[in-house]
């Protein structure tokens, strides 16, 4: 894959933010960014209780920054069916693109990450890009591109 974009998954069968972030979590064992699996979820759940994640255009963008974490990381994870999550717009979700940080980059390297993945999902082509293409390294590199 990538330096920063460890995965893409395709057509998850989740449906609700609940289920998606168990399995975001556990792709973080799964893919060698965390051990801990629970400390993951919760870290993710303690976003969402500040204010959900969900963004516009069918897109949400979770993150967890936790001790559990050992690199800055980030999945996405394109649902089978839209899924709910609360979002800004209203709109049902569509894909994921899940932030991982170590606790100690929360104030710098996580918050220039969030900011860059934000203002990508503001831009037309890289939401249809996203969501129309059927190829995980074509998807890592646009986001690879617009975060630096």
């Amino acid at each position: 894959m990538s330096e920063l974009v460890k995965k893409v998954f395709f057509d998850n069968p989740a449906k609700n933010t609940a289920e998606a972030l168990d399995f975001m979590a556990a792709q973080a064992v799964e893919l060698g960014i965390s051990d801990d699996k629970d400390a993951v979820l919760a870290a993710f759940n303690e976003r969402e209780a500040q204010g959900p994640t969900g963004m516009t255009g069918g897109f949400a963008l979770p993150h967890a920054k936790s001790a559990a974490i050992k690199e800055p990381a980030i999945v996405v994870v394109k649902f089978a069916d839209t899924i709910e999550w609360k979002s800004m717009d209203d709109s049902a979700i569509k894909a994921a693109i899940a932030i991982y940080m170590p606790e100690g980059e929360a104030a710098t390297t996580h918050l220039a990450v969030l900011a860059q993945v934000a203002a990508l999902l503001m831009q037309p082509a890289f939401c249809e890009l996203v969501l129309g293409s059927d190829d995980a390294d074509e998807i890592a590199a646009a986001i690879e591109e617009g975060v630096e």
